[in-house]
């Protein structure tokens, strides 16, 4: 029986296919040929192709870009151009090949030097196709949403999740800004009884003052100048499923007001209407900003805290998971793959590296744009630091910086990361690092750490 790892496509003419097949007969291999690039990509999508033969030619390159983007449409599929000696010497040529084939053969074919090239093409596919089928495609259809990694930190949240998705209650989410604070509240959803219902998210701090309350609660017609007609606020449209308030505490606070009476009676009144109206909705509420300390300002409400802080759950900053930062890059890598032509194929160990090494201000949101924007930039096989705008972290630690700095630098993020590991709860967290509850509570003022919610003797 002929073995199916031996198939490959060939997109061109068939007659010369039909000289290729005679000429690797002796050798078994089989391949479709086709000249159309829409049934390429038909069979490309349709089942695995270790190896694809594309058949280059002036009018052919000149004709279409279509071929750049179908040959990197699979990854793990292997391209090799089929030319003449002649067109091998044209610039365009030598460019496509060099940007997404992985080896060339000239006619007329030399069967035993074209056997030796596919045998080794075959190898390098397989291991693409390991490679690139770890966890599930990002573009598959119906995907779950999913938090990536397996780190201790993620798999503490995800079991925080699990728990918190059971009981119907408000829950504030906290952490750094591109932590992924929506992706946990989807999760939280998806994992409840209300997952048939709707999602819904607002950004409090991406709309107008002035609209807040409009987009929250609805109107009536002619509650104000401009509503011509009655609309249903989120709130409202959430019913029966989950309501998302991201950066909560960018709230006005008149609307915080409104806001603590819902929760308390789940009833709301829209703009210019004299009637209540009940909604069965759970809200969830995430920030960034330390909302004690908001409070202590007035710039929120206590009692509206401690409604929506009814359950809580932190997503940890991409410094405190470095052993996620690889299946991070990858997972985007392969998510974006489609949006560009060029040949890369991954990242270099290098560039690994210098990614557990960098502190990541922006966490995973600044990890994603790195990646897209190294993709598109990088012109080699491999990504390096210099693609994603890395340097090495010898390099970030300038000369002058002291010995005191170094110490106080490592003292913050060990104190970041043990209360991290312990859900912000300082005795354990004390136990973790093998010090006094007092000698953490001191280096927690010393480096302005945001004091845990277990502060009591």
């Amino acid at each position: 029986m002929m073995d199916k790892s031996r198939h490959f496509l060939m997109i061109g003419d068939q007659h010369i296919a039909d000289s290729i097949t005679l000429s690797l007969e002796h050798y078994a291999w089989q391949f479709q040929c086709t000249s159309c690039l829409i049934e390429a990509e038909r069979l490309l999508l349709s089942s695995p192709i270790p190896i694809g033969i594309i058949l280059l030619d002036s009018s052919h390159i000149k004709s279409s870009l279509e071929p750049e983007r179908l040959l990197s449409l699979v990854p793990s599929t292997l391209w090799i151009a089929l030319l003449s000696v002649d067109t091998l010497q044209e610039h365009q040529t030598r460019t496509f090949i060099a940007r997404h084939c992985h080896a060339c053969l000239t006619l007329p074919l030399n069967p035993e030097e074209a056997n030796h090239v596919l045998e080794s093409t075959l190898i390098i596919s397989e291991i693409l196709a390991t490679h690139f089928s770890t966890g599930q495609s990002p573009s598959a259809p119906n995907r779950q949403v999913a938090m990536i990694g397996k780190s201790h930190a993620i798999e503490k949240l995800l079991k925080n999740i699990e728990k918190i998705a059971l009981v119907d209650a408000p829950v504030l989410i906290t952490g750094e800004s591109g932590t992924g604070k929506e992706l946990a509240a989807r999760l939280i959803h998806d994992y409840s009884t209300r997952r048939g219902g709707p999602f819904n998210a607002i950004n409090c701090g991406a709309l107008p003052a002035g609209l807040i309350q409009s987009e929250l609660f609805g109107h009536e017609k002619g509650a104000f100048t401009g509503a011509e007609k009655c609309k249903t606020g989120i709130i409202e449209s959430s019913s029966r499923g989950t309501l998302f308030l991201d950066e909560i505490g960018d709230l006005p606070m008149e609307l915080q007001v409104n806001l603590l009476r819902f929760l308390e009676d789940h009833h709301i009144q829209r703009l210019g209407s004299l009637r209540e109206v009940s909604v069965d909705v759970r809200v969830l509420a995430a920030t960034h900003i330390d909302l004690e300390h908001a409070i202590e300002s007035g710039n929120f409400r206590e009692d509206l805290y401690h409604r929506i802080n009814v359950l809580q759950a932190r997503t940890p900053p991409l410094r405190e998971r470095p052993e996620d930062i690889e299946a991070l890059a990858l997972y985007y890598f392969k998510k974006f793959r489609t949006e560009t032509s060029c040949r890369v194929r991954g990242f270099n160990h290098e560039s690994l590296v210098t990614m557990r090494q960098h502190h990541w201000p922006g966490n995973v949101r600044d990890l994603i744009n790195r990646v897209r924007r190294a993709m598109v930039m990088c012109e080699e096989r491999l990504i390096t630091p210099d693609d994603l705008g890395l340097e090495r972290r010898r390099n970030i630690v300038r000369a002058r910086s002291s010995l005191e700095d170094v110490r106080n630098r490592a003292e913050r993020d060990a104190v970041t990361a043990a209360l991290a590991r312990n859900s912000n709860h300082a005795l354990h967290a004390a136990q973790d690092l093998g010090i006094s509850r007092a000698t953490l509570y001191r280096l927690i003022d010393k480096h302005c750490v945001p004091r845990p919610l277990d502060n009591r003797a």
